[in-house]
């Protein structure tokens, strides 16, 4: 995978969307932001440490998630695209091989639309993801909810 973002068919993608009742700027900082990222990003009961959240194209970010039972999981990636507040883009270079895109719209001034796209070179390494990744991506959604609302009460 180079650092073009990837052109797919559906059986190459899994979305999730959801409409956030924030201003796309605060949902923005929420993902480019490593303090506020690092308490939401994963599925629920996971934690993060993150060793290094270069935040430009060609900047590296590197994490561990931290299971809630047990595992921890390596992540290595690279951001090839950033149009702030609209979109990021990154490839993974930890297995499962796949890239992100994130597209945050404004709905009206108070509300954002994420379309969150995981972008697979074929439908085989797809399929093998798509049966419970949807489910971990809402739960991944409903966490970005709650710092949401932490962040709107802090002001930040």
């Amino acid at each position: 995978m180079g650092t073009e973002i990837l052109t797919t068919t559906a059986d190459c993608e899994i979305v999730n969307s959801r409409i956030f009742n924030t201003p796309r700027e605060l949902v923005f900082r929420a993902w480019s932001d490593p303090n506020h990222l690092k308490q939401w990003w994963g599925p629920s009961g996971f934690t993060n440490t993150f060793n290094e959240f270069d935040f430009r194209v060609g900047g590296k970010w590197s994490f561990i998630m931290h299971g809630p039972d047990k595992g921890n999981y390596a992540n290595e990636c690279e951001f090839i695209k950033i149009e702030e507040p609209s979109l990021i883009a990154w490839k993974r270079f930890s297995k499962p091989l796949f890239q992100v895109l994130a597209t945050f719209e404004e709905v009206t001034k108070d509300k954002t639309k994420l379309v969150f796209k995981m972008l697979f070179t074929t439908a085989a390494e797809c399929s093998k993801l798509r049966p419970f990744v949807v489910d971990k991506n809402e739960e991944n959604f409903d966490r970005l909810e709650v710092e949401l609302a932490k962040m709107i009460d802090q002001k930040i």
